[in-house]
């Protein structure tokens, strides 16, 4: 016959062993999230068209939200009032273009470009001289008008952790028309495979289990609010100001539609207007 304490004990060891299992799942989970997450982001446009939408990235949301790295994560239950103001009167242009705009900036010279956004200003010191491809591309398009009054379509807040901007369409799924080759991915702020908190990179379609999507920037980008674990296959091109990036943590801190960590932002975050200029 078992006795009580003898009951009491068995029953404990069994709860430790089922919280045990729990955090073994929950950290295989993460790997598994971060992984994709990092292998898929960037959804871009080359010659106009939508190349493809994740499903994997879709079942994860329903994965364990457990994250014990996040320092800002969003809650499934409730959301956040939105820090932003309302977007400034005005439409986003429909503008394409079939190649790659010819080079016309000086790589020898400092550019900033500015994110006026319903949140706030973003400030980015761009990398002309280690990006040239890049900054040109983003002096063109913010001289023609293409960034303003679209949306930041996405942000993420488990696994890595970044402001994703730059479609036109604000899905995801919009470009340019054209796009720009990969370029400074020796950068020497990507030591151990992290994009440091302050860094502007370009989101791409490269797959690093089939080598394929290479060269296939367009104008998504994202700003990374956070030190972020990923591999060096996007091109880092600017650096955010102190003050711009008091302005992503707000937005992070109002967390993501999804409650998963990575979906549109709850805050209402749209460009009203970019401009790249000379200093």
């Amino acid at each position: 016959m078992v006795s009580q304490e003898q009951r009491r004990r068995q029953l404990a060891r069994e709860k430790f062993l089922r919280q045990q299992q729990r955090r073994t799942d929950a950290r295989r989970r993460a790997r598994v999230r971060n992984s994709v997450i990092a292998s898929v982001l960037g959804v871009v446009v080359i010659a106009g068209a939508a190349l493809y939408t994740t499903g994997a990235l879709k079942s994860d949301k329903d994965d364990s939200k457990s994250n014990a790295g996040a320092k800002v994560s969003p809650s499934a239950t409730s959301k956040a009032p939105d820090p932003c103001a309302k977007p400034a009167a005005g439409s986003v242009k429909k503008l394409s273009w079939k190649k790659e705009p010819a080079m016309r900036i000086d790589t020898s010279a400092k550019y900033t470009m500015k994110l006026a956004t319903t949140c706030g200003d973003i400030d980015i010191a761009l990398k002309a001289g280690a990006a040239p491809h890049t900054v040109n591309s983003f002096d063109f398009l913010a001289g023609q008008g293409f960034f303003d009054h679209t949306k930041c379509h996405r942000l993420t807040t488990a696994g890595i952790y970044v402001l994703q901007c730059g479609d036109p369409q604000g899905q995801g799924t919009g470009g340019p028309g054209y796009t720009i080759p990969d370029e400074n991915l020796k950068d020497k702020s990507l030591t151990g495979n992290v994009y440091p908190a302050g860094t502007v990179a370009m989101a791409n379609q490269y797959n690093a289990s089939s080598g394929q999507g290479r060269n296939s920037g367009g104008s998504q980008f994202f700003l990374v609010y956070q030190d972020s674990q990923l591999p060096p296959n996007y091109t880092p091109f600017g650096t955010i100001s102190e003050s711009g990036l008091k302005v992503l943590k707000k937005i992070a801190a109002a967390g993501e539609n999804t409650g998963a960590g990575d979906g549109a932002p709850n805050a209402t975050v749209v460009i009203n207007k970019a401009t790249v200029a000379k200093s």
